[in-house]
């Protein structure tokens, strides 16, 4: 892979070639992107969505979207710092345009997006709609799908939601958010389809990237981008841009430390065990006289969390830089922060953060009710909608689909469409909003 082609600043449409050395340096492409994305109601959305806490009304616990802006300054930061030692290693990008801050633009934008399409209640809203067709009412579709087409619904990914998010065109908006083909090539961490499930070992292969109604847009951006094709026949799935490792180690550092310490904030994890585990990755940075001056918890904790994220932002890109070739090359079968010096230290944190936060009865709980809201939701929807198109529509039918936004309307003519149109409804509700309509439904007065 090239880096003169990874930073491609086409967009879906465009007819003439985009150069780098031509961009207004007050408005890039590359930020374009990142207004693009904040101002996006898909984005507005994550305000309301779970990271571990589903519908918490503690005010500072990290909710999808409070996660994402993290996660995207985080990012921001490893893609200034390999950019200043990419063009210094590469001094034809400097002829051709390209600044440092255009890496930390690019990371800054994937990584704001990196959960635009995650369904409501957390990682188990993903399972919740695999499971409605793998061992729910919508099994009954299967026989009308492809292979890969079913593996989409029973495997429903929200990164692979994400992507629609960001690409798919609908009446009179071509391309979505028309996200710069670097940005999209950044954001695909699993840039394959659904089936061979995970045929390898290696980290671009742990899950997939894109829907079949998005194949043919993909394969456009994966070509632009030059990534290398890793799979043969008729199965699709290349290498990964490079700075999508930067995106995911982003992702990586701050849900391992902030999710720690919203544990301890939330009283689930003491706050021994921050000293006892946070300590061993800051233990060259810390100013133990600043830090015994600290007098309440919250700012104890908060001192270490920003110690502990510059860390491992630091190691993160050290790493990077060791394997770049390796990584162009598309010889780097692991996230980044599988190599890191603090991976032990990060395994006990999440092993604790498991036991003590993503397993606790609050959790658990919500998790359940989400099962059974996400359920209701896409057998009412998905029954409805399939009926009407089909001619079959109840007079209850009909009323349901009421309940449909205006651009959910549009009939679909292939079940799959179908489907995974109401999917799509369906993930883009917020918590909140899942719950409401979910007690309308079921007659709920509240």
């Amino acid at each position: 892979m090239h880096w003169e082609q990874l930073l491609s600043l086409k967009r879906q449409g465009d007819t003439a070639k985009r150069l780098r050395k031509d961009q207004d340096d007050t408005r890039l492409g590359f930020e374009v992107d990142y207004d693009r994305i904040i101002f996006s109601a898909a984005f507005r959305s994550l305000q309301d969505k779970t990271q571990v806490i589903p519908l918490s009304k503690t005010d500072f616990v990290h909710n999808r979207l409070t996660h994402s802006l993290e996660v995207s300054v985080v990012g921001r930061s490893l893609g200034r710092l390999v950019g200043k030692q990419v063009l210094e290693k590469h001094s034809y990008l400097k002829e051709l345009g390209y600044q440092m801050n255009d890496f930390g633009a690019i990371v800054a934008a994937a990584a704001l997006a990196h959960d635009i399409g995650n369904p409501p209640f957390g990682h188990s809203g993903e399972k919740a709609i695999g499971e409605y067709f793998k061992t729910g009412n919508g099994l009954r579709f299967k026989a009308q799908l492809t292979d890969k087409e079913w593996q989409d619904l029973i495997d429903f990914e929200g990164n692979a939601n994400g992507f629609s998010v960001l690409a798919t065109s609908r009446e009179g908006i071509e391309g979505s958010l028309r996200i710069s083909y670097a940005t999209l090539g950044a954001f695909m961490k699993y840039p394959k389809e659904s089936l061979p499930k995970k045929p390898t070992s290696k980290i671009c292969d742990k899950k997939y990237g894109f829907f079949q109604q998005d194949k043919a847009f993909f394969k456009d951006v994966a070509q632009e981008l030059g990534l290398i094709p890793n799979k043969s026949g008729e199965d699709i799935g290349f290498e990964r841009h490079p700075l999508a490792y930067l995106v995911e180690a982003a992702d990586d550092i701050c849900y391992t430390i902030i999710d720690f310490e919203d544990g301890i904030n939330l009283g689930l994890i003491q706050e021994e065990f921050a000293l006892e585990y946070l300590i061993k990755l800051v233990k060259n940075g810390i100013d133990t006289n600043k830090y015994h001056q600290l007098t309440t918890k919250e700012d104890r904790i908060s001192y270490l969390r920003a110690l502990a994220i510059g860390s491992l932002i630091n190691d993160a890109v050290k790493v990077f830089m060791e394997n770049e070739e390796a990584i162009l090359k598309g010889d780097f079968p692991y996230s980044l922060m599988d190599k890191s010096q603090y991976i032990a230290q990060m395994k006990d944190i999440i092993n604790i953060s498991v036991k003590n936060v993503y397993q606790c009865r609050e959790v658990v709980q919500k998790e359940v009710i989400g099962y059974k809201i996400i359920n209701t939701l896409l057998d009412k929807f998905c029954t409805a909608y399939h009926n009407t198109i089909e001619g079959k529509a109840s007079n209850y039918d009909t009323i349901v689909l009421k309940l449909l936004p205006e651009r959910f309307l549009h009939p679909k003519e292939k079940v799959y469409d179908q489907l995974l149109h109401i999917c799509h409804f369906v993930s883009l509700l917020t918590d909140g909003k899942a719950l409401q309509t979910y007690n309308i439904i079921e007659g709920n007065p509240n």
